[in-house]
This record gives structure tokens, C-alpha cells and sequence, in this order.
């Protein structure tokens, strides 16, 4: 028996070496923080900032711009794929053959391509590392098995992780439909919460094909964090904590949270408020790129986002022309009312001393 026991102890030990010694780390950290972070970075250089460029070719009328954005949001799947083995830190020929990879998992995913690009990235590069430089044809081998690995399981997994995600994502949106008021509190503050941990909620926006009312719920709650914590801590981080928070990340203030979590109270509570505004009073709705749903006011990519929908369902016929309640409903939604409520929130966590002051500097 202790002769098993030793025997055991010797295999994990050497698992545990290899492992390290191919710099694989299973852990939530990797790949839920580290590579969905590099993801939405992925998708923002590729998806959201073509389309960014192409509404704007689109509204100047200018085809080089409509065309540039065309490219960049071919490159999706490529760029989704390429930015996760860089955050798990693939070497260079890992790196290099996730752009077949990301190509095929985000075609065959479809709808729900983002999260299929994420799954099978993760495992496609984990693979590619495992062969790396263990023979004396690396530039074959490793290339070959990743792009093989990736190619495959891209076949075989991720119609069916597309449909999933496709599914899930529809039942927030139908139930966003039938009941707009708790649903709009749910979904604004559960995305506003997940764009201020370290997680991206641009991906799982993206990943969810999250759309609709369900999507204006989600920029209502990202700009609840996002203009909320810029406009309550002004006192301690001035116009550079404004910006940087305000169509950056309110991301910069996870530290002062964990010191203090009180300090995430009045964004919460603003997200709950400005969620059902959004979609029982304004009946906002995002029909642009699902990815914009998580990003709130980050280089107002949000408001693009809501926008573009606008665009799209005018020329689809599902809209007659873009009317002023819908800019009021975008404006308050999106800058005034998580100011207002915000900074009144804060203010009575202050006055009653959950909030100190300097808990907010960054």
C-alpha cells in the first residue's frame, strides 16, 4: 500500500514538473481573468473597431472607411484566437497557427462563435504547447497538431457550443421581453458587475450573441459602473480619474473594492435603477454588434453600438427614423442618470461613513 502511495506521489510530481515546464496552468485565473480578458481585447481590434470605422465610412460616405472596417471584421475569429494563446502565453508557433484555429471555431460557431472561439483556443493552444519543441520537426509537428486539434474540434464541438451559447443568450432576450422591469434589473446589474471584475463582459455579452432589450440593459448597467465610480470619485482622482475610468475601465477600481466594498454599493444600486428605465421607459435596445452590449462607455463604444442598431433597423425596415426620445432615453441612460444617481448614492455613503475619505483613489 505504501508502495502505491509513493508510486502516486512520484506521478503527480512529475506531472506537476511537466506542466510547469510547458508553462500550462489550470486555474480559473488563466483562463476565465487572463485569457476572456485578451479575448475582448481580440474582439475590439478586430469587430468592434471595423465596425466603429465602417459606421463611420457609412455616415460620411466614404467607401475606404466602409471597406477598412469590412477587413477588420472579417479578422474576428483570427484576432479572438490569437489574443487567447498570447494570454496563455503560447510560443511563437502556437501563436502563429491559432489564426486557422480562431478561423474555423468562429465559422462554425455562428452565432455563438465568440464562445466557441474561447473554448476551443484554450484547448487547441494547451495541445500546441504540450508538442512544442519535443522533436526535431518542430516547425511541422507543432503547427500541424494545433491547427489539426483546433480545426477538429471546431468541426465537431462548436456548432453545438454555438447553439448553447445562441440558446442561452435567447432566453435572457425572451425573458427580457416578458418581463422588462426584473429583467432589466438583473441583466444591468449582473454585466455591470462583471465589467468591473476582472472578467470581461464584453466577451460574455459577445459569447451570449446578447442583443435586443437584454443588450440595452447591459449597456445601462456598464455605464452605471463606468460613469458612476468616474463622477464618485472625482474628489480623489480629479479629470485623469474621470476619463480614465469614465470611458476607460471602471475596472481601475477592483483594488479599492477588496479594500472596501462599500464603495461598490452606489454603482450596484444605480445599475438596479437605470436597467428597467431602460427597458420599460425608453424601450432601449441594442441591435448592434452583441460585443458592444458589455462596453459601455468604454470609447463609447456602447453608444456606437445602440446607433449602428438604430441604422440597421431603419434599413431593415423595422424603423421608421431615429426620434429624439430615443437620443434622450441614450443620453440619461448612458451619462446623466449614473452620474446623478451615483454620486447621490455615494454622498449618503459618505454622510454615513461606509465610505472614507481616499477609499476611491486610484
Amino acid at each position: 500500500m505504501a508502495d502505491k502511495t509513493t508510486e502516486t506521489k512520484k506521478t503527480d510530481s512529475k506531472w506537476k514538473a511537466f506542466l510547469k515546464k510547458k508553462n500550462i496552468e489550470i486555474s480559473v485565473r488563466r483562463y476565465l481573468v487572463d485569457a476572456m480578458g485578451a479575448m475582448a481585447n481580440g474582439l475590439f481590434a478586430s469587430l468592434l473597431i471595423g465596425t466603429i470605422v465602417a459606421t463611420l465610412g457609412q455616415q460620411l460616405n466614404i467607401q475606404m472607411l466602409v471597406d477598412i472596417g469590412t477587413f477588420a471584421k472579417g479578422v474576428s475569429g483570427p484576432a479572438m484566437a490569437v489574443a487567447i494563446a498570447y494570454a496563455l502565453q503560447a510560443p511563437p508557433l502556437v501563436l502563429f497557427s491559432m489564426l486557422a484555429v480562431g478561423a474555423a471555431a468562429n465559422t462554425m460557431g455562428e452565432a455563438g462563435g465568440p464562445l466557441a472561439v474561447f473554448v476551443i483556443a484554450i484547448i487547441a493552444t494547451e495541445i500546441g504547447k504540450v508538442v512544442s519543441k519535443e522533436t526535431k520537426i518542430d516547425i511541422l509537428v507543432t503547427p500541424l497538431v494545433t491547427i489539426c486539434i483546433g480545426v477538429l474540434l471546431s468541426i465537431g464541438l462548436a456548432p453545438y457550443i454555438g447553439k448553447a451559447a445562441s440558446g442561452v443568450g435567447q432566453l435572457i432576450m425572451w425573458a427580457t421581453e416578458m418581463r422588462p422591469f426584473m429583467m432589466g434589473i438583473l441583466v444591468s446589474v449582473i454585466v455591470g458587475i462583471a465589467l468591473t471584475l476582472p472578467i470581461s463582459s464584453a466577451a460574455i455579452c459577445a459569447a451570449l450573441s446578447l442583443t435586443g432589450l437584454a443588450g440595452g440593459a447591459a449597456v445601462a448597467g456598464c455605464c452605471a459602473q463606468m460613469v458612476g465610480f468616474a463622477v464618485m470619485s472625482y474628489r480623489e482622482n480629479k479629470i485623469g480619474g474621470l476619463v480614465s475610468q469614465g470611458i476607460g475601465t471602471s475596472m481601475l477600481q477592483m483594488g479599492n473594492i477588496i479594500k472596501n466594498p462599500k464603495i461598490w454599493i452606489p454603482p450596484i444600486l444605480t445599475s438596479a435603477i437605470t436597467g428597467p428605465i431602460a427597458t420599460c421607459v425608453f424601450h432601449l435596445e441594442m441591435n448592434g454588434e452583441a460585443i458592444s452590449s458589455g462596453m459601455g462607455t468604454c470609447g463609447f463604444v456602447g453608444q456606437i453600438g445602440v446607433y449602428t442598431g438604430w441604422i440597421n433597423d431603419i434599413a431593415a425596415g423595422a424603423k421608421q427614423a431615429v426620434t429624439w426620445i430615443d437620443w434622450l432615453g441614450l443620453i440619461l441612460i448612458s451619462f446623466v442618470l449614473p452620474a446623478c444617481l451615483t454620486w447621490g448614492f455615494g454622498w449618503i455613503c459618505r454622510k454615513i461613513g461606509w465610505i472614507r475619505e481616499g477609499d476611491l483613489k486610484l
